[in-house]
């Protein structure tokens, strides 16, 4: 008896951490901190593990915070839909208050994590969280613009890494936070595209054109080629003490012409198969870019 009320506790601890880890939505979480360590090693000239580790657990924290309040307020939204019904509040296995002191908690202990870096870090955090809870998520399912607002607090971590070792906000971070910035619209554009009949279920219409019509196909081009011009910047001398060399430029305008031609072909085919390829692109587009700046400044 007492071996069966063990393995029932322990099922229980391991579903609400896995409650947890959903509201957080880790693996995202973890992916922009990714940005955000990219973009501190640019920085930095003595790498500091503290800083960086507070850098890393703080900013996972201050997003960890913002999907959750995203998913308190977008509970019975999420619940219509089949990629997001099984998230702990919609489905009912969390409760509004839960759901909000575990955000709450996770805000105050990343927030303080960034303080202690620099006030300016925490300010950054700060805005990003009020950005996309207030700003970006209650416009979602009012206008296709919310995808601009919500491409603000998106394109904070790399920007967030420089200012981290920096203290500063100049046009090196400004430079990372453009890159990031025009990353977001190939690709949640792509995965809007790919997801759009259960976007609908929950009234949702992201695409620019608010359909998957030759409009949005077309700015979906546009911003891809923006997004590749924007990520060669620095190799031209305009963006400061952050700066690319000639062989990292090829080698990031060889993807940018990778994105772009999927970008191109979803023009051309008009169908989720091509978003799907666009969507996949863009996943391997920004760390790989990230990666090479940083092996770029440090060999």
């Amino acid at each position: 008896m007492d071996s069966v009320l063990k393995k029932t506790e322990e099922f229980s601890l391991k579903s609400k951490l896995a409650d947890y880890a959903m509201l957080a939505k880790f693996r995202l979480s973890s992916s922009v901190v990714f940005s955000a360590g990219a973009g501190y090693l640019l920085a930095t000239n003595a790498f500091s593990g503290s800083v960086f580790a507070a850098l890393i657990i703080g900013g996972f924290l201050v997003v960890a915070a913002s999907n959750g309040y995203n998913q308190i307020i977008e509970r019975h939204r999420d619940a219509l839909m089949e990629r997001t019904k099984n998230r702990p509040l919609a489905a009912g296995r969390m409760g509004v208050l839960e759901g909000l002191v575990v955000c709450t908690l996770y805000l105050t202990l990343g927030l303080s994590l960034l303080y202690q870096i620099n006030p300016l870090s925490a300010a950054f955090g700060a805005l990003s969280v009020f950005i996309y809870t207030l700003v970006y998520t209650p416009l979602k399912a009012k206008t296709p613009f919310a995808v601009f607002i919500g491409a603000i607090p998106g394109a904070i971590p790399f920007m967030l890494g420089w200012v981290a070792a920096t203290n500063d906000f100049d046009i090196e971070p400004g430079t990372l936070f453009a890159i990031q910035f025009m990353w977001q619209f190939p690709h949640f554009w792509a995965i809007a595209w790919l997801i759009y009949d259960d976007y609908a279920k929950a009234g949702y219409y992201l695409l620019p054109n608010r359909k998957r019509d030759k409009s949005s196909a077309n700015q979906i081009v546009f911003y891809t080629m923006w997004l590749v011009f924007v990520s060669v910047i620095p190799v031209f001398g305009f963006s400061g003490e952050l700066t690319l060399s000639y062989w990292a430029a090829g080698v990031i305008l060889v993807l940018g012409i990778y994105i772009l031609q999927k970008a191109l072909q979803l023009k051309k085919e008009m169908d989720t198969k091509a978003a799907k390829k666009l969507m996949f692109a863009s996943i391997m587009y920004l760390p790989l870019v990230q990666i090479i700046y940083v092996v770029d400044k440090w060999i």
